[in-house]
C-alpha cells in the first residue's frame, strides 16, 4: 500500500537525497545525493528497500513529521533518535538502527543528528518526481525537494508501496563506525602549485572544521598553506569532484562535498579518498582532523574494506516482533487443525 508523510516542522538542513544525478556533470550539474552513502543505504536496508531509494537526510534538529495517511514504516540510521507520539495519546522512543510502524495520525519528533548527519528511510522509499534521473534536493538549481524549494510546514511526501502483512520490525545490533585516525588523501593534481613546506604542513598539522560548511563544501582552518608564488593561487578553471581539496589565496583548504560545483579555479593540493569522504559529513565546527597521503592502491583497498564491512553489517540485521504484536501468518501456519476457529461464534 502507499502512504503519506506530512512536514509539520521542516527542521534545519533536512533534504531528500538518493544516489545523486550521475552523468550530468558535463552539463554543469553537481552530483548531489547523500553525503554518507553507506549510512543512507543502511537505513534503506533496515526496511528491505532498494538501496538507492530516496531518504530524508537529517543534518540538524527540529524535524517533525505526521502521518495523515498510513501506516508508514520508518527506520533511522546514524547517531539520532526520535519520539513517536501516538494518536491514542501514548508515546514511544524510536532509537537508531530500528524500524517502527507509524499509524495514521501519529507524530514523529526527530532528535538532533549528534554527529552532524543521519538518515530516515520509509518503506517503499520517498516518491518525489525525479529530475535528471534523481530525487535528490539541489535547491541552488531548484531541483527536487518539494516543488524545488526547501521544506515548508504542510508539505506532503508520498511514500512508495509496501506490504503491511508482515508485522516484524528490523534492528541492527552492531552498526559500524567509520575509520578512525587521519583522513586519507591522494596528493594532486596541482601539488606543484605549493611549496614543499606546504605539502608537509597539510599532512602534519591538525585542521579545524569551521562553521563555514554545507552540502557544497567544508572549510578548514589552520596554519596557511603557501603557494609557490601569488599567481599559483589561481588556475584556469578545470574539473573538480567531491573530495577535492582546493586551496585559495588565503591558504585555508576547502573540501568539496556532494553539492560541490563541477569546475573550479583554485589549485587542488589533494583529494580525499572515497572510503573516507563520508567522515567529513559528520564533522562539527571545532572538530579536528589530520590528513594522510596514501597511494592509489591503498585507496582501492580501503574502498573494498568498506564494502566488506557493509556486507558484515548487513548480515547482523535481525527481525523481531514488537511487544503486543501477534504474527498471524506464523500462528495460522502452525495451526494443527484444518481451517481457523472463530471463538466469537
Amino acid at each position: 500500500m502507499s502512504s503519506v508523510l506530512e512536514i509539520v516542522q521542516p527542521g534545519i538542513g533536512t533534504t531528500v537525497q538518493d544516489g545523486g544525478r550521475v552523468g550530468h556533470r558535463h552539463q554543469g550539474m553537481p552530483l548531489a545525493g547523500w553525503l554518507d552513502a553507506p549510512l543512507a543505504q543502511a537505513a534503506n536496508a533496515l526496511l528491505g528497500n532498494r538501496l538507492d531509494a530516496a531518504v530524508l537526510e537529517l543534518r540538524g534538529m527540529g524535524t517533525v513529521l505526521r502521518v495523515p495517511s498510513g501506516p508508514v514504516r520508518v527506520a533511522l540510521a546514524g547517531r539520532i533518535g526520535a519520539v513517536c507520539l501516538r494518536r491514542d495519546g501514548s508515546r514511544s522512543v524510536l532509537p537508531a538502527w530500528h524500524s517502527a510502524t507509524l499509524l495514521e495520525g501519529d507524530l514523529l519528533r526527530l532528535g538532533a543528528a549528534e554527529s552532524g548527519c543521519a538518515y530516515l528511510a520509509v518503506a517503499g522509499g520517498l516518491l518525489l518526481q525525479p529530475q535528471l534521473g534523481s530525487r535528490s534536493s539541489y535547491w541552488r538549481a531548484g531541483l527536487a525537494g518539494v516543488l524545488g524549494h526547501a521544506f515548508r510546514p504542510g508539505d506532503l511526501l508520498l511514500c512508495g508501496p509496501w506490504s503491511v502483512a508482515d508485522p516484524r520490525e528490523w534492528r541492527s545490533r552492531s552498526p559500524w563506525s567509520h575509520h578512525e585516525g587521519p583522513v586519507r588523501v591522494l596528493l594532486g593534481p596541482q601539488q606543484d602549485h605549493f611549496t614543499a613546506d606546504a605539502i608537509a604542513q597539510l599532512l602534519s598539522q591538525d585542521w579545524e572544521a569551521t562553521a563555514a560548511q554545507d552540502r557544497m563544501g567544508l572549510r578548514f582552518a589552520g596554519q596557511p598553506l603557501a603557494h609557490v608564488n601569488a599567481a599559483a593561487a589561481d588556475i584556469v578553471s578545470d574539473g573538480v569532484a567531491p573530495g577535492a581539496i582546493q586551496v585559495p589565496a588565503n591558504g585555508q583548504p576547502i573540501v568539496l562535498l556532494a553539492d560541490g560545483q563541477t569546475v573550479g579555479g583554485y589549485p587542488k593540493i589533494a583529494t580525499v579518498i572515497s572510503a573516507d569522504l563520508p567522515r567529513l559529513a559528520h564533522l562539527r565546527p571545532g572538530a579536528h582532523v589530520r590528513f594522510e597521503s596514501v597511494t592509489l592502491d591503498t585507496a582501492h583497498r580501503a574502498r573494498q574494506d568498506e564494502r566488506d564491512r557493509w556486507q558484515r553489517w548487513l548480515t547482523s540485521r535481525e527481525t523481531y516482533l514488537p511487544p503486543g504484536t501477534v504474527d498471524e501468518a506464523a500462528l495460522y501456519g502452525a495451526n494443527l487443525i484444518s481451517g481457523v476457529l472463530n471463538a466469537t461464534l
